[in-house]
């Protein structure tokens, strides 16, 4: 039947088609920020095309990757490990492929509309009105599927990864609701308070939360090792749950919202590392005695390295959210590299991980090629810590600039060399992605036999 092709009830489904329409706009969302970075180098690269602008593909960019890769890759990831450790099927997979259909359509708009220069103007919260509205709509149909899921489980006890998916999807459609001018628009400084309360917590209560909840699940199902402390991981989800909500002001320490506000943010983001050193600790003492996996697991290689990532990243934050640092490296290339640590090293790593390890066991499937998913690996691990570097460098060059009241001409040509770098890093992660791609279709449409035998081709050769 047409609704049956259309809205498939198949078990899996909704998950599988998610991943896989994930990848699709992964690619075009790092690649707008590919072409963005190519304009530093060369600021004459387009002429006349202002959909090609620097403004219009740092937007695209930006929700490309948040909403398109990063967003669609955790609803399917959710679709898939929900059922699993409920014992039980995901509660509507017509609803899921609902979903699926919706994001697609929300991603159309999204590309449409941002880069012709349709924009709300807030950080983070560019889409338009209508494409708000559907997109709180998805989410209410995302929690409404996974809570129900819970509910009709066969196990009584929630493992922690529940509570983590749980409460990121109670926790953000709120956060959407409040931080998006189509629903709530306030004057001034309480817009920017308003704003940067969205702008922190769609990492907090929403990448973070979700991400966290994947590690805890791929850690114990890879290595076949029992999670290290069910306390500690309960102290990680609380931490943030009390914690998180109001660090967002640590981005507008230095404009004159009330001091109470700064202080509480500031503290907050200090205090994030209780919940931090509680899930990584968690995690390593779970890695305790499989850390040779990493050499043949290459999905567990991609957790590890999220791990590491999200280290970096939870340092780091609290560090930089003290006033004088925050003073030191406010608007500088510092804080991008920072954003791209969240962003693509943790929760990117993490999503890739979760797709390599659940498609085949989503479509039985095995992948088409081990080799291309090693080149991924290395062209993504070493295409970001270049560009980490090259960014935070940037950044410390432009900070002594200013506080040394350098002209903004003379440390802007001291920076140039690193915008350099920056691009060709990012060629690396935008190839490797296409190689992720590229191995993802083989993968779903080579004929099963040919895609095993050239597994087991080069398992051979890795034999030999």
């Amino acid at each position: 039947m047409f609704i049956d092709r259309l809205l498939s009830n198949a078990d899996g489904s909704a998950a599988r088609n998610m991943l896989v329409t994930a990848i699709f706009w992964s690619l075009l969302g790092m690649g707008a920020g590919l072409f963005a970075g190519l304009e530093f180098s060369m600021p004459d690269l387009v002429h006349n095309v202002p959909q090609l602008s620097m403004p219009h593909l740092r937007m695209w960019h930006v929700n490309g990757v948040a909403v398109g890769w990063l967003s669609m890759a955790y609803i399917g990831s959710m679709f898939y490990m929900v059922p699993s450790l409920t014992k039980t099927k995901l509660w509507s997979e017509r609803l899921g492929n609902a979903v699926v259909w919706g994001w697609n359509i929300l991603m159309v708009g999204t590309f449409c509309t941002l880069l012709n220069g349709f924009t709300e103007g807030r950080e983070y919260a560019e889409l338009c009105a209508v494409l708000d509205c559907l997109a709180v709509v998805l989410l209410v149909g995302v929690a409404w599927n996974i809570y129900a899921t819970v509910i009709n489980r066969k196990i009584k006890k929630l493992y922690v990864s529940l509570w983590y998916f749980l409460g990121a999807l109670f926790w953000f459609p709120l956060v959407y609701i409040i931080g998006q001018r189509t629903f709530v628009a306030l004057p001034g400084l309480n817009d920017a308070i308003v704003g940067w309360f969205y702008g922190h917590n769609i990492l907090g209560m929403w990448f973070t939360t979700v991400g966290v909840g994947m590690m805890y699940y791929l850690l114990p199902r890879i290595t076949n090792n029992p999670l290290y402390s069910h306390g500690l991981s309960m102290l990680g989800f609380w931490g943030i749950a009390l914690f998180y909500a109001p660090t967002g002001t640590h981005h507008i320490l230095q404009s004159p919202v009330p001091e109470w506000l700064k202080a509480i943010a500031v503290i907050s983001s200090i205090f994030l590392l209780v919940p931090v050193f509680a899930a990584l600790t968690n995690f390593f003492m779970t890695m305790k005695g499989k850390w040779q996996m990493i050499v043949t697991d290459l999905p567990l290689r991609f957790v590890i390295t999220s791990m590491i990532f999200y280290y970096i990243t939870c340092v780091q934050g609290p560090f930089q959210a003290t006033r004088w640092i925050n003073w030191y490296i406010h608007f500088t290339q510092w804080v991008v590299g920072h954003a791209h640590l969240a962003l693509l090293g943790t929760f990117s790593f993490i999503s890739t991980a979760a797709i390599y390890y659940g498609l085949p066991r989503l479509t039985g499937r095995p992948w088409y090629s081990q080799g291309l998913i090693r080149a991924h690996y290395w062209l993504k691990t070493l295409g970001f810590t270049i560009m980490m570097l090259s960014l935070t460098t940037a950044g410390l060059v432009q900070a002594a600039g200013w506080a040394m009241g350098i002209p903004v001409d003379q440390w802007g040509l001291a920076i140039r060399p690193y915008w350099a770098v920056r691009a060709f890093s990012g060629v690396m992660i935008v190839l490797g992605q296409a190689l992720f791609a590229y191995n993802a279709w083989r993968s779903l449409y080579t004929p099963v036999r040919a895609a095993i035998g050239a597994g087991s081709s080069k398992a051979q050769e890795a034999k030999a």
